[in-house]
Formats: structure tokens, sequence, C-alpha cells
């Protein structure tokens, strides 16, 4: 009999029955469509942003950028914070947090002053919800003095930390914009200025496609400008930022949200791994809808009952121990690979990498169509395993150079 996993964790002192959450955007723009959200099973959710400012929003919003038959690899948009009234969405959550007592409700913010950052804590307080979260990172808003142009200047995030702090008692999420060299300088001012835990990343900066006829895309009346790029491209980006924060000495031990690029299971695990105590999700849900959090549990929870994994705590921030600098990287020994011809369907693309951007270390059988190495060639850069379609080329054992 397959024993209970239990995916709970504490997060800022708030217990979360699994680390899902979803991320502040359309997907949970209303009280409806949460509360459909919290019944699929997510733990929580973070709250499109509410704030004084009241968007016009344009049309069409959205763009992605795809790949052969993949439905998108990367999303843009330029949505704002919620269009809908202060008072509606304050009602909204608090209805939600009756509704679903024992879910995590968490209220994004943005401000355009100290006084608004303090208001909208206070108020978000008053609602009954968990955590509020400061979004300092929205790289579409068309106020000045909003989103990301505050997350990349650490004394105005130092500045509405502070006010959000005196606006509040509740735990405070300060969510960083990737739109910048070094992410942990904001991240310490906002740690110093009363936020008690960090999410990230939000949507980088982007132009994602120009059409034809020298349109940029999504176009507005012909026109378009620079917004959020989110979904599974991102997600290498998003795990070096948490990584640098996880790893960095003077925000050791503070919680954070994982944010960018999750649709499985497995891609959460990373997020986990490299520091993430929860982590959020959009994207997925716009393509596979909230149900796709069942899958999410059920294959986290697989991993931990196979790897007799107890706790989820076990694996925040496991594998931070194994990110080094370059200079630190085994240099003096080589994974050559290895060629399983009974998969091999002979498209050449192997031969072909390796001939025009690698080392020209595969032979092509032309009669038998098969690749073979050239072993005194090959530097092991793996480019041949990583275009064969059809996994025929694997790994051996690591051997020393040959000297």
């Amino acid at each position: 009999m397959n024993k209970k996993i239990d995916l709970s964790i504490d997060f800022c002192g708030i217990h979360c029955e699994n680390p899902f959450l979803l991320s502040s955007s359309c997907i949970v723009g209303n009280e409806e469509m949460s509360a459909r959200a919290l019944q699929s099973g997510w733990a929580g959710l973070v709250f499109k942003t509410i704030g004084f400012y009241h968007p016009e929003e344009v049309s069409p919003r959205f763009d992605i950028v795809d790949k052969e038959a993949t439905s998108f690899i990367g999303f843009r948009n330029l949505e704002q914070i919620s269009d809908h009234s202060l008072e509606e969405n304050l009602t909204a959550l608090k209805n939600l947090k009756k509704r679903f007592p024992n879910k995590v409700i968490i209220s994004s913010i943005m401000g355009q002053s100290e006084q608004e950052w303090q208001e909208l804590a206070r108020l978000s307080e008053a609602v009954g919800v968990d955590i509020i979260e400061c979004n300092f990172s929205c790289p579409q808003m068309a106020a000045e003095a909003m989103g990301a142009d505050v997350g990349v200047n650490p004394e105005l995030v130092a500045k509405y930390c502070a006010a959000t702090r005196r606006g509040t008692k509740l735990p405070i999420l300060a969510k960083m914009t990737p739109n910048i060299t070094d992410m942990t300088i904001p991240a310490i001012a906002a740690i110093q200025n009363g936020a008690d835990g960090l999410a990230a990343i939000n949507t980088i900066k982007s132009i994602t496609n120009i059409d034809y006829k020298k349109k940029i895309l999504p176009s507005v009346a012909g026109k378009s400008c620079i917004s959020g790029y989110s979904g599974k491209a991102v997600k290498p980006i998003a795990l070096r930022f948490v990584s640098d924060m996880a790893n960095c000495l003077q925000l050791k031990n503070v919680p954070i949200s994982g944010i960018g690029g999750i649709e499985t299971w497995q891609d959460a695990l990373e997020f986990i791994l490299l520091g993430s105590q929860t982590v959020q999700v959009t994207t997925s849900v716009m393509q596979y809808g909230y149900r796709i959090v069942e899958d999410m549990i059920d294959g986290l929870a697989e991993y931990m009952r196979e790897n007799n994994i107890n706790a989820l705590n076990e694996l925040v921030g496991a594998s931070l121990v194994n990110l080094v600098s370059s200079q630190e990287l085994e240099r003096d020994s080589i994974v050559y690979p290895y060629f399983a011809s009974e998969k091999c369907v002979g498209c050449g693309r192997c031969y072909i990498a390796c001939q025009d951007a690698g080392h020209q270390a595969i032979d092509w059988e032309h009669k038998k169509r098969q690749p073979s190495l050239i072993t005194d060639k090959c530097v092991g850069c793996h480019l041949c395993r990583l275009v064969c379609p059809t996994e025929a080329i694997g790994i051996s054992q690591r051997q020393k150079k040959a000297v």
C-alpha cells in the first residue's frame, strides 16, 4: 500500500496544504474564477494586482512565441493591474477568505505613493487576507513610478516596503523584477525594510514578433509597446534569479516563492530544489486549465514516495550545493556520447550539427545511414545528443581525458 505523502509546507508563517499557488494575473481576476481555481486543488492564490490606479486596457493584448508543433513556448501580454474597482476587488478577497478559510489568499498590491502603498496594505489586512505581495515588477504599466520602474530602484523598493509595513502586520512578499542584472540588491533592500519573503520572477521586458507588414505584435491599431514575456521559455532565467537569492548570505533563510515557466511538477520541483518553498503558476493554466494542479500534486507526491522523502522541506534548496562557480567545475575528464543504432532513423541531424557547429567528430556511414564517433576529435560537448529527435544518442561513463 502506498504511503500517504504530505506536501504541506509553512510559508512566511502561513500553512499551505501544498506548494502550488496561482500567480497574480488574468487567471485569478475575479471572485468566481478564483473560487473555481481553489476548488481544483490549488493551495492558494495571489489575486490580480489591486490599486487605486484604474487602467484602460488595450485590444488585442496577448502574443506568443511558438516552435514547430508547440502551441507556445513564450507568452507576451500587455495587461496592467486589475481593471475592476478597488471596492470590487476587496470584496472578492474578503469573500474568498470566508468561503475558503483553509486556503492561502494573497493580496497583490501596487501604489503610486507611500500613502497608497500603506493604505492598500491596511485595506487588504482588513478584509482578511493571509499575505500581502508588493508588485514591484510589472513591466507594462502606463503610469510612471509603478511596476518594474520601482523594482530596479532599491531606494524605491525600500521606501514602498517600509510604507507597506506601516499599513499591516501581515507577512509581506516583495515580487522582484528580472529586468535587472543583480536581483539581490533590491531584494536585500526589501527585506531590510519590512518584507518577510520574496517572489520571483515577474515577466521580462520583450518584443516577441513583427509581421510581414512591419507591425509589432500584438498590434493595437497598428502600434505596440515593450511588455512582459513569460511561459516555459523564461524558466532558465527564473531559476537563475531564484538561486542567486537563495545563495545570498544577506538573504539567508528568507522564504522564496518561485515563478516563471512552471508547467509541470518537474518544473516546480526544480524551483523547490533551488530554494523556493512555494511556486506560482499562470501560463500553464492558460493552456490546460486549473485542473493541471492535479497532475502537479500527483507527480510531486509520487516523486517523494519513490525517493523516500517524508517532508517537502527536505527538498527545499537541496540542489544548491551542486551550484558552483565555473572555476570549480571538473575539467580533466570527459563524457563521450554513444549511439544506439536500434533507435537511429538515419536523419543525419547529429552529423550536420557536429560538422557545422561542433568539432567534426562524427563519421557518417552513407550505406547504413548511421553515425559513428571519431573519439580523438570528440570534446564531449553533446550537441549531437541534444539535436537527436529520437533519443538515439546517450551518455557514456565519465573518464579521464587522454594526456
